[in-house]
């Protein structure tokens, strides 16, 4: 069966929202892994420098199987595709709690990898809520489905505080062990995904492309590299302050407590917006939203600069959350602009291997510039980042005009 043309939104709208379920239980392991995974990393690792290493080979694991993932979904589907996902973080969340009981740290960086699969699967839900859908639909049907991650927001802490004990002495091993059980029910969420799969390459007609282009085509578009810029600084500036501000918040003698309530409330902050960012991008604009969203991120960096209290950190964490929120979903929607149905698996893919390099990147480097610049440095290289994004916003626009002429 083929792609067809979308006659209503009313497929998009189911789609969207057993996405937005799947999404929500996604959110429950991945925001397992962000809260507990450097303390596991720490409680395990003889260095304990290395005690990120964990989340950076989640990250890792993100970037090497985002083009795979796509391209097995270009050619079996969504639904073939998210379930294979989930069965890897099935998989890697026992992994992890198995890790944990026997002590080792290094099979443990191994179990958060393989987790990195599993989000590599579950970052294309916001793809594939726009396959089924029509073009006025898409901004609110990818805030539909990252909207899911407010329930993960608002779950995933109470998990962790109910279940850190759950396998004693192996403390957080409970947490993971219930997360594999979530990441189940993820999986019979996904059955119900009713996606077409796309059509195949059309030929030619009278020496006219009518199918698919070549990538280095697509890619050339000034409005996608815009885009895929964008979203790698959003979702890289993100990463790189929210994995240092744990560490940083019990340098600042503050509590892991102190630390999770901050953590907590920036990830209501990155999905809390989501019910509004669709209708803001079909009434102002995809790029306006994203400017909206590097603003915030900026406001972030001023935040963090300004002190260290318990307060700061937790204003800071929001106005990141909701800064990932508004530059990362805009980002998204003009990707789905520069693309057609028929080469959305490679331009996804190309999107994906870009942002989740960058990410990668950002993570490993986050508990290595708090140690050698400090918490201020982390929240400076905000700033350079954001106005890149910013310079790219302004001149792509015109060149694409140019182009046009």
């Amino acid at each position: 069966m083929t792609a067809s043309p979308v006659a209503d939104d009313r497929l998009a709208r189911f789609n969207a929202l057993v996405l937005s379920v799947a999404q929500s239980l996604y959110g429950v392991s991945v925001a397992t892994i962000i809260m507990v995974g450097g303390l596991v990393g720490h409680m395990l690792a003889d260095d304990k420098s290395l005690s990120t290493l964990p989340i950076t080979t989640f990250v890792t694991g993100t970037f090497l199987s985002t083009v795979p993932s796509s391209l097995f979904m270009q050619r079996f589907g969504r639904r073939p595709g998210f379930v294979l996902g989930a069965v890897f973080g099935i998989l890697s969340m026992s992994l992890a709690a198995y890790a944990i009981v026997i002590g080792s740290f290094w099979l443990f960086c191994l179990a958060t990898h393989f987790a990195g699969y599993y989000q590599a699967s579950a970052q294309y839900y916001r793809f594939a809520a726009t396959d089924t859908a029509s073009l006025g639909f898409r901004p609110k049907a990818i805030s539909w489905v990252l909207a899911g991650g407010l329930a993960a927001a608002l779950i995933a802490p109470e998990v962790v505080t109910r279940t850190q004990d759950l396998l004693a002495p192996a403390i957080f091993a409970g947490c993971f062990a219930t997360a594999a059980i979530v990441v189940t029910a993820g999986l019979l969420v996904v059955l119900l995904v009713d996606i077409p799969k796309p059509a195949p390459q059309m030929a030619s007609v009278k020496g006219a492309a009518t199918g698919a282009r070549p990538l280095r085509e697509i890619i050339a578009q000034p409005r996608l590299v815009m885009a895929i810029a964008t979203g790698m600084v959003s979702y890289g500036m993100m990463n790189l302050v929210m994995t240092a501000t744990p560490l940083a918040m019990i340098a600042c003698q503050h509590t892991v407590e102190d630390s999770a309530h901050a953590i907590r409330w920036h990830v209501v902050a990155m999905y809390l917006p989501s019910f509004f960012t669709g209708p803001l991008m079909a009434r102002f604009g995809r790029e306006q939203v994203t400017l909206i969203g590097l603003a915030l991120l900026a406001g972030c960096g001023a935040v963090a600069l300004a002190g260290v209290s318990v307060e700061h950190f937790t204003i800071a964490m929001v106005l990141l959350g909701a800064g990932w929120n508004f530059g990362f979903i805009g980002a998204t929607a003009m990707v789905t602009d520069c693309h057609r149905p028929e080469e959305r698996g490679k331009v996804q893919a190309f999107n994906d291997l870009m942002v989740f390099g960058f990410v990668a990147l950002c993570s490993f480097l986050a508990g290595k510039l708090l140690n050698i610049v400090g918490w201020d440095g982390v929240n400076m290289a905000i700033f350079p980042f954001v106005g890149l994004a910013l310079v790219l916003m302004a001149v792509m626009p015109r060149l694409g005009r140019r182009r046009i002429a």
